[in-house]
């Protein structure tokens, strides 16, 4: 398929002007511009030219950006994607059999026993992963050894949990892209990726592009994402009165069919996601994929009981994967009584992620409508 060549420029006009970016990296680290030093990503992680006249205007940044639907068929048919929640082979509930992960996990740890055991069988030389500084704080990391996967995982903390501050600006979405910039100098080879539905996108479009160094990643893992949260003191404060709760006392947050919020004390408590809808990031209320449709292996707490991982295994690699996880017992399924309950267990499951998907989808078209404008095309 033949495309019209955009440049940056034209990405900043349809999408960063728009409110819509995501800052999640990609544009900077994986676009050929970057290394000609054209592309610079500002303090607060919107990408902008640092160079114009050494921009190659070869249209990567603009074709790979998770707003862009230009390569979304393509996308859809080298991954085989179906209706109405991506391309599937199994749908179930696990979790680790590690106590030391089970110790910090926030719903079944299956995704840290699915890098532990790649490392562990050198199946990967690193993960680029999103380390948590606090209930509303991360920052992106490249894991090279068990303990670092292992302190990744979670959102738990031990002594005087705290909310980090970031400038006076506070985030629970981790650029992971940016440290892949600098992989290959480091002669890495077969890393794994955790991440986002728009990060994981993203990367999808560059290996169907062809285009370095996005070669390096051999497994992706993605997250359930309904959105991310993103605000200031203000918005902070105005949090505060509204759910009258002291962030300082919070000691993990999750969110399956709502955003679970458990306190030091123990007490834990449940706010509607309509309620912190005021304080998502932009670019999560205009994105369509809740359930992580690219990745390898899909992962969130909704539908599983607690202590359960709900895991949707999508290409064969994850087959295969998540099939010599259990064998060497890393990871355990959850057992049901006899077939019928596993059948409708699973049914509930995918139901699930069918109506959390479709609900993103719905708040996406009515954001972008609300942008209104022929710029982007909003279809799936």
């Amino acid at each position: 398929m033949e495309y019209e060549v955009k440049s940056f420029k034209d990405l900043r006009r349809e999408v960063i002007d728009r409110g819509l970016c995501g800052k999640c990296g990609g544009c900077y680290s994986f676009c050929s511009a970057e290394g000609l030093h054209a592309l610079e990503i500002e303090e607060d992680g919107v990408p902008r030219y640092s160079n114009e006249e050494k921009c190659l205007k070869c249209g990567i940044c603009y074709l790979i950006c998770p707003q862009i639907n230009v390569l979304n068929q393509d996308l859809k048919d080298s991954f085989g994607w179906k209706p109405p929640i991506g391309r599937y082979q199994r749908v179930l509930s696990a979790r680790t059999k590690d106590s030391k992960v089970m110790e910090v996990c926030t719903d079944g740890g299956v995704v840290t026993s699915l890098l532990l055991y790649l490392l562990d069988h050198k199946l990967i030389e690193g993960a680029i992963v999103s380390k948590k500084k606090g209930p509303f704080a991360r920052e992106p990391t490249i894991a090279f050894t068990r303990d670092e996967i292992i302190s990744a995982a979670g959102s738990q903390y031990s002594g005087s949990s705290h909310l980090e501050e970031l400038g006076g600006k506070y985030s629970t979405y981790s650029p992971i892209l940016p440290v892949a910039k600098s992989l290959e100098q480091k002669y890495l080879r077969n890393l794994a990726v955790v991440g986002t539905p728009c990060q994981i996108n993203t990367i999808k479009k560059m290996q169907c592009l062809g285009i370095l160094p996005a070669h390096l990643i051999e497994y992706t893992i993605g997250l359930f994402c309904i959105e991310s949260f993103s605000f200031d003191d203000m918005a902070r404060k105005w949090l505060e009165e509204r759910l009258n709760i002291d962030f300082n006392d919070i000691k993990k947050l999750n969110i399956k069919d709502d955003l679970i919020v458990t306190f030091n004390n123990g007490k834990t408590i449940h706010i509607p996601l309509e309620e912190v809808d005021a304080v998502a990031r932009p670019a999560c209320l205009a994105c369509m994929d809740f359930s992580n449709e690219y990745a390898d292996i899909s992962v969130g707490g909704l539908g599983s009981v607690d202590g359960y991982t709900t895991t949707v295994i999508r290409t064969d690699k994850g087959v295969n994967l998540f099939k010599n996880v259990v064998q060497h017992e890393y990871i355990e399924e959850v057992e049901y009584r006899d077939a019928d309950v596993r059948k409708n267990e699973k049914t509930k499951m995918v139901a699930k992620i069918i109506s959390f998907s479709r609900r993103k989808q719905l708040r996406a078209e009515k954001k972008l409508m609300e942008l209104s404008g022929p710029d982007i095309n909003t279809a799936r």
